[in-house]
């Protein structure tokens, strides 16, 4: 399979309310986080950062313009690889050991990365047998009803627990964003981790449905409106329902 050079790993789009796309194009869509940078008045926001096989600090000159918090919706192997990165870092208690002990299987990598996962390969030395996340203390823990301030925007932290004992959720009142991470995209949810939980999940559905969301930047897949956010979720429930 051919390597992709680091400069080309990155893809950057500028979408509307100061949200700015990054991805990494050559991981196939399914396994393929979603990286967020959100611009604010006094500082800049990132959610997730992806798998950590390219520098994004060195490759994506946006995440170093500006003092940057990054946070973690949740810490699988595709959402915090670039953590280390940075200076700041949030975390969701629940998740704040796996964040700084990361290892293959509590990372979900073991056994999700293999070559199959990209349509091209990382630059050299990467190998998808000795893939690991390095470990990145939170330099502050998150719980629900906290705050991220950037200046002129504020999230509040929405705790979702579900997919994942720690996943958080990142709504700003004034505009209806929300980063909702791995708890809710507009593609095949994945709900049988190791530290999943079905009654999280269907309380932390129930409380998002609440949300007046206007637009949805979820951990996968394109973004998606408001209206076809409560219909995901409407949909969901009432699957689940069927099942009882």
């Amino acid at each position: 399979m051919r390597r992709i050079a680091p400069k080309d790993w990155y893809q950057v789009t500028r979408l509307d309310d100061d949200v700015t796309s990054i991805c990494e194009p050559f991981i196939r869509e399914f396994y393929r986080c979603n990286i967020w940078h959100v611009r604010g008045r006094d500082s800049d926001m990132l959610v997730d950062s992806g798998m950590g096989v390219v520098s994004l600090r060195e490759w994506v000159p946006l995440v170093t313009e500006r003092a940057l918090t990054a946070v973690a919706s949740h810490t699988h192997f595709d959402h915090i690889g670039c953590h280390h990165e940075f200076e700041c870092r949030c975390v969701h208690a629940a998740e704040a050991d796996l964040l700084a002990h990361p290892t293959r299987v509590n990372t979900l990598a073991d056994p999700y990365v293999a070559d199959e996962i990209f349509d091209a390969l990382p630059p050299e030395p990467y190998l998808s047998s000795t893939y690991a996340v390095k470990a990145a203390p939170a330099t502050r823990l998150l719980e629900d009803g906290d705050h991220i301030d950037l200046g002129d925007r504020v999230f509040e932290v929405i705790h979702t627990p579900g997919h994942s004992p720690g996943g958080i959720a990142l709504f700003e009142e004034k505009t209806g964003v929300l980063f909702s991470g791995d708890i809710l995209y507009d593609g095949p949810l994945i709900e049988d981790t190791y530290h999943a939980n079905a009654d999280d999940y269907l309380a932390s559905m129930e409380r998002l449905l609440r949300l007046p969301a206007r637009i949805v930047h979820g951990g996968h897949f394109p973004s998606f409106s408001g209206e076809r956010y409560r219909t995901l979720i409407m949909d969901w429930l009432a699957d689940k329902e069927k099942t009882i």
